[in-house]
């Protein structure tokens, strides 16, 4: 009798165990899913709270970084056009499970949206022979740009990774997240930024 007691205590505590690594795996997984910052126009139906658009968004801090041939390159250079900016590291697993989505819709918009890929190269944890080196052995072929000084990331005042921040083409953040991003919830997150933000939102 005590044996089959254990046993079935044993069987409920396997269920418990594995319904919990299931919930925990898929909240890790989710990445920022749920974080997804959407910007202030979404929420603005009444026309006392849409004074200006600079009175509901904040203008993207500006700042340095440079590109796989050292040349300086800025987010302002880029006004005009929406710009996807990734902050990212190769020691850093979550950055490593949503580039090949990065890539995919890159080859897809490039064009119309800017992908700035910033690397966090502290010198430390990542150099730019590190983070370049990777990029080549993955084949990826989106713009990747080197945070050597730091400027970006202390400018966005990013803590962790990786954080994308989703900028319209004058220069207004419009919404950000935090943690590995879906396929589904980058395009979201462009859709606020194109022309095709009313439809997606």
């Amino acid at each position: 009798m005590n044996e089959k007691k254990k046993t079935v205590i044993l069987a409920v505590a396997a269920v418990v165990l594995i319904a919990g690594a299931a919930i925990l795996y898929k909240f890790l997984s989710s990445g920022a899913d749920d974080n997804l910052m959407p910007g202030p126009q979404n929420d603005s139906s009444s026309s006392e709270n849409s004074e200006s658009k600079d009175a509901e968004l904040n203008k993207a801090p500006d700042f340095t970084v440079t590109d796989k041939d050292g040349k300086e390159v800025k987010l302002s250079d880029f006004e005009g056009k929406p710009v996807v900016i990734n902050f990212w590291a190769t020691w850093c697993g979550f950055c490593r499970q949503e580039m090949p989505d990065f890539e995919e819709i890159y080859k897809e918009m490039g064009d119309d949206v800017v992908f700035m890929m910033v690397n966090a190269t502290d010198n430390v944890r990542e150099t730019v022979e590190q983070a370049s080196e990777y990029i080549k052995k993955e084949g990826y072929s989106f713009p990747v740009y080197y945070d050597t000084l730091g400027e970006a990331a202390y400018s966005y005042g990013v803590s962790s990774l990786p954080v994308t921040y989703f900028i319209d083409s004058e220069g207004y953040a419009v919404t950000y997240a935090r943690g590995a991003l879906s396929k589904e919830i980058l395009l979201k997150g462009i859709g606020f930024i194109t022309e095709e933000k009313d439809a997606m939102s």
